[in-house]
């Protein structure tokens, strides 16, 4: 919401800026030159919150990840298992690959079925449009 209010303040701006210009001279270029101001000064603006945003959102994301890692580290410290492998490791891999491939199936039977459903439909309201619309 705030990246969005500066845009608009911008836009505003940027707007005022290009009347004054326009009355001052009365030519498609110099309007045209104006709109290119405005348009280049939102970009800029634009992508510097962007910029500050995924600087925030990286950090947090290390922070997050730093955090984590140590937790796993810790949990292996007291229960002596670091990392799970072997027969119990691939039988876990085996089970969370299959709920994965189930899952991704029905997502899949899911949006086929939706996508038919909405193709009938269409055909049916675009053959009702044509009916109507068709003089008598």
């Amino acid at each position: 919401m705030r990246i969005h209010t500066w845009l608009i303040a911008g836009a505003i701006a940027g707007l005022a800026f290009t009347a004054g210009s326009a009355r001052a001279q009365d030519t498609t270029s110099s309007v045209k030159k104006a709109g290119a101001a405005v348009h280049h000064t939102l970009k800029k603006t634009g992508t510097a919150i962007k910029k500050d945003v995924k600087k925030a959102g990286s950090a947090t994301h290390q922070a997050l990840r730093t955090a984590g890692n140590k937790t796993k580290t810790a949990a292996g410290e007291v229960t002596g298992i670091h990392k799970v492998g072997g027969k119990v490791g691939n039988a876990a891999q085996s089970v969370s690959r299959g709920g994965k491939s189930v899952a991704r199936s029905a997502k899949h039977t899911l949006k086929s079925s939706k996508a038919s459903a909405h193709h009938t439909l269409q055909k049916a309201g675009d053959s009702t449009k044509a009916a109507i619309k068709k003089p008598l």
